[in-house]
């Protein structure tokens, strides 16, 4: 025998005993009613109460209705949730393109596959299965649909990528004629020094060379006159032998 959850029973045991009040109230008050005149007969009878066996039925076949209509509200996204939070499912494929996913899952308890495309660890679609060659081929598609919808962001990641480095060069290329423009600089300076120390040096060796010659005339004048005054000293003596 089929058990129903505790709120449907519940709602049927509610339903039963409205049903026998409602009976017993009808019963009175057609105890208690005076005989129908011409008028009364004018009015549209009272239906017969039904059974209590076929409102518990309906009751029952109401709660069902209700439950699984509370269920469906909720979604395969929600339900797929919660069994991966519950560590209750068995991943059996997983595609990755981008940001887009998508993966087969199996609940093992009850057969039951579960195809879902995501974004971003973002559940998008869940499609739940009970035949796996319809899993595996919807789960097929989704995967060749997640190389569709990434095709975007791949081409903008790898754009950014590239821009990325282009920018790094860019920096690395300032940096290096940077770097140049300033030993370029310090050689200019250098240089400039240098060709100053060198027309310094040719001044002062052009100087120098003008003393050295005014000596080397003082030399010979004073040699000279060194020559006649020992000739002077000497004179009326024997010449030396």
């Amino acid at each position: 025998m089929k058990k129903f959850p505790s709120s449907v029973r519940r709602v049927a045991l509610l339903a039963a005993a409205g049903a026998l009040i409602q009976h017993g109230g009808l019963a009175q008050a057609a105890a208690d009613a005076p005989a129908p005149d011409a008028t009364n007969r004018l009015l549209p009878a009272a239906a017969p109460a039904a059974s209590s066996a076929a409102e518990v039925r309906n009751a029952l076949q109401v709660g069902i209705d209700a439950n699984a209509a509370n269920n469906g509200a909720q979604g395969d996204v929600a339900e797929l949730t919660r069994l991966i939070q519950s560590a209750s499912l068995n991943e059996l494929r997983t595609t990755y393109n981008g940001g887009y996913g998508a993966s087969l899952s199996l609940y093992a308890r009850d057969l039951t596959y579960y195809v879902a495309l995501f974004q971003d660890k973002q559940f998008w679609r869940v499609i739940k299965l009970q035949d796996e060659a319809r899993a595996e081929e919807v789960y097929a598609s989704l995967a060749r649909q997640t190389g569709q919808l990434a095709d975007t962001d791949i081409r903008r990641m790898k754009l950014q990528a590239q821009t990325a480095y282009i920018e790094r060069v860019i920096a690395l290329s300032e940096d290096r004629a940077n770097r140049l423009q300033a030993d370029l600089d310090v050689a200019r300076n250098q240089q400039a020094k240098v060709a100053e120390y060198q027309r310094e040096a040719r001044d002062e060796a052009l100087r120098l060379r003008g003393e050295k010659e005014k000596a080397q005339a003082q030399l010979r004048q004073v040699q000279q006159q060194v020559q006649y005054l020992q000739q002077q000293t000497e004179a009326g003596l024997p010449a030396a032998r």
